[in-house]
């Protein structure tokens, strides 16, 4: 498909550089920028910094600029104020999409620009034992629609969970099984009594500091690979993972590999050793540490004073693990905005190690969540379950659904998926629809509401041009003619569906899924203000191809804009 961009960025480097080098093609395209309205085209170029080279008013320049220009990609250039405009073709723009999709169909938009490079995505990673909260749906939906959209991009995504299944607090945990926990009572509600294990742990340890020691014991016995403390912790882990595996399969979210935590803690020592021949590891009051003041960061513990390890030690094992497993073009970590100290101290000790490749870390940090009634604790066992959102909302879509067989007294097929496509959908929408990096408040009002600019909002979308589809006879060879797309809306979806590829591309550098979700929010008005402004399905055969060929495009393009936020598209609802 024509890039309109570059045909520009190539026209004014033609124009400006016939005397002088001005600017390179590079630099032209990296400044062209798109208008705030129609009017005022489709692209625009400013030339204020023209002014000192060609010792002109820049209204003059665009003018003498805009004037000399014409080409077929462009029916008309022109100059306002300092900007040269420049409106496409309309005819061409329309020649170009429908082509396309016509030869690529639910490919189309896809450039390719990550083949042959791998990508390391961690998302989710919830600790075991503990509850998978509403908190965990940010790392985890935003990590899963930054795996999809570099897959739709080319590249080879690898995606990791990092299970918390390391540390101290198993030491904890096998404390309290021991001492009041029943097996048979956890399997039947795994995650609800290991986290009231947990809670009374904490409170008991609190009031007897012999019992921390106790805990503290069983945690070294588990770092010695103590054949007891093995057990446990494997069963504590096999059982926490059957359960989050409820809510992946909700969400519809499959893994690479869940290598968690503990899997690195025989890769840590050859790190420590890489930290003490480079010469950054350092004592400190009985602890070892890196000085990383060099990039204004505060040192950062490796090596505590009783000579246990901490989460960032296996941090450095675990990047230096999928560098060598991976060679990855870019290796992405989906955590919480309060870890960004951490990763700039990751990053850090990694440069200090020597390893060159230490920029390959990306940190995607993204806002908290809070409870309407205060800060979730897993600690005090204030939490909102995950699953229990997940259900509640397909409940809800499941009433919708009933009442409106009971109103229209027919069956509804396949309502169970249905009801789960939508009201899933809808909680993965609505935490998708904001920039990541934002905190917000869990509403479950809001959180189950479908009106406005939602998820179900969009799939009504989807479902209705498939029925079009259906009731149109529509044939992707049947002949058309793009010349007879003409009127406003359908130049408006024309541009929306052109803008797609940009669109997604912009979401991969910034790591922003909301880009994706207002998109296809955009192309769904857009349809419908054609639906309810142009008649599809009439008896001019050529036309009617035409417009349903547009439709077809529309429906696919919102197809893999779900997708990639990792929501179904029905076509029936």
């Amino acid at each position: 498909m024509v890039n309109f961009r570059e045909e520009i960025a190539n026209i004014l480097e033609d124009k400006l550089n016939k005397d002088q080098q001005v600017m390179t093609r590079e630099e032209i395209e990296s400044v062209i920028e798109v208008p705030p309205n129609a009017e005022m085209g489709d692209y625009a170029f400013p030339v204020f910094s023209l002014a000192k080279i060609f010792r002109k008013n820049p209204a003059i320049i665009a003018k003498e600029v805009a004037d000399s220009i014409s080409s077929e990609y462009f029916e008309k250039v022109e100059s306002k104020s300092a900007y040269i405009n420049f409106y496409i073709n309309k005819l061409k723009l329309a020649s170009e999409i429908l082509n396309e999709i016509k030869e690529k169909q639910e490919d189309f938009g896809k450039p390719g620009i990550g083949e042959g490079k791998n990508v390391v995505v961690e998302y989710s990673s919830p600790n075991i034992a503990k509850p998978f909260h509403i908190g965990h749906i940010r790392s985890t939906v935003i990590g899963d629609s930054i795996k999809r959209i570099y897959n739709f991009l080319g590249y080879n995504t690898i995606s990791y969970n990092h299970l918390g299944d390391y540390g101290t607090q198993f030491g904890m945990l096998i404390v309290a099984i021991k001492k009041w926990g029943d097996k048979e009572v956890i399997m039947n509600n795994p995650i609800p009594e290991l986290l009231k294990l947990y809670v009374k742990i904490n409170t008991e340890v609190e009031l007897d500091p012999q019992l921390r020691d106790e805990c503290r014991n069983w945690f070294a016995r588990l770092e010695n690979k103590d054949e007891e403390a093995l057990e446990l912790w494997q069963w504590i882990r096999d059982v926490s993972l059957m359960e989050f595996n409820k809510v992946y399969k909700l969400l519809d979210i499959e893994y690479d590999t869940f290598k968690g935590e503990s899997f690195y803690s025989d890769y840590m020592p050859a790190e420590v050793e890489q930290l003490e021949r480079s010469g950054a590891l350092v004592q400190s009051e009985g602890a070892k540490i890196v000085d990383l003041s060099k990039y204004d960061l505060p040192p950062a513990l490796i090596i505590k004073s009783d000579g246990s390890t901490i989460y960032i030690t296996r941090d450095i094992a675990a990047a230096h693990y999928r560098h060598t497993e991976h060679k990855p073009y870019r290796n992405i970590y989906v955590v919480g905005s309060q870890q960004i100290l951490h990763f700039q101290q990751l990053k850090g000790i990694l440069k200090e190690m020597g390893y060159d490749w230490s920029d390959e870390v990306v940190h995607v940090p993204f806002g908290m969540v809070a409870l309407e009634e205060g800060t979730l604790s897993t600690r005090k066992g204030r939490v909102v379950y995950l699953e229990d959102v997940l259900n509640k909302s397909v409940e809800k879509v499941k009433e919708i659904l009933t009442k409106r067989e009971e109103e229209k007294g027919e069956e509804i097929e396949n309502k169970e998926e249905l009801a789960a496509q939508v009201g899933i959908g809808a909680v993965k929408f609505q935490e998708l629809f904001n920039q990541r990096i934002k905190d917000y408040v869990f509403s479950w009002d809001k959180t189950l509401s479908f009106e406005g600019e939602t998820g179900p909002y969009v799939q009504y979308v989807h479902a209705r041009i498939c029925s079009l589809l259906e009731k149109g006879g529509f044939d992707i060879n049947n002949e058309i003619d793009p010349s007879l797309l003409k009127s406003d809306e359908e130049y408006s979806i024309l541009r929306t569906l052109y803008n797609f590829t940009d669109v997604v591309v912009d979401a991969h550098e910034k790591y922003e899924p909301y880009f994706i979700t207002r998109y296809t929010v955009e192309l769904a008005r857009a349809f419908n203000r054609y639906y309810n402004h142009t008649q599809i399905i009439i008896e001019d055969e050529l036309l009617k191809n035409t417009r349903l060929m547009l439709c077809y495009a529309v429906k696919n393009v919102i197809k893999e804009g779900l997708g990639l936020l990792g929501i179904a598209s029905p076509e029936k609802m």
